[in-house]
């Protein structure tokens, strides 16, 4: 069995897939990027620092939404436009996982980012007990 997770504090999807989804005990966070939730518009524009934050707020209120939380979260993913924005990216990131515990994570640099946004991250987190 799987559960799909919707939240109206984290930006719509914008193709065919989910926020989120729930499958044995685990929490599957599509990759998100600095949308207003509202307004569907780019926040930070030209910042990565701002872009992370927006990034992190999303998956924080998606993972609450299913039942989780960033202090669940075992694995993540971080795609940059520019590897040169990692130290930039990193010191917000680092503000929501401490550093003793912090996730698995991949880095990458990639060629482009839907709506050429300079950050994607999504996750994989277990349900809360």
């Amino acid at each position: 069995m799987k559960k799909v997770i919707r939240t109206d504090a984290a930006p719509a999807p914008v193709g065919p897939y989910n926020q989120a989804i729930v499958a044995q005990g685990l929490v599957f966070v599509a990759g998100q990027i600095s949308l207003d939730p509202q307004t569907g518009e780019i926040v930070g524009a030209g910042d990565v620092a701002a872009q992370t934050e927006r990034a992190m707020t999303s998956l924080k209120a998606i993972l609450e939404a299913a039942g989780s939380s960033l202090d669940d979260v075992v694995k993540t993913m971080v795609c940059l436009k520019d590897m040169n924005d990692f130290a930039a990216m990193n010191a917000v990131y680092a503000k929501y996982f401490d550093e003793a515990t912090a996730p698995a994570r991949v880095c990458v640099e990639v060629a482009r980012l839907p709506k050429d946004v300079l950050v994607e991250i999504d996750c994989v987190a277990t349900l809360k007990d």
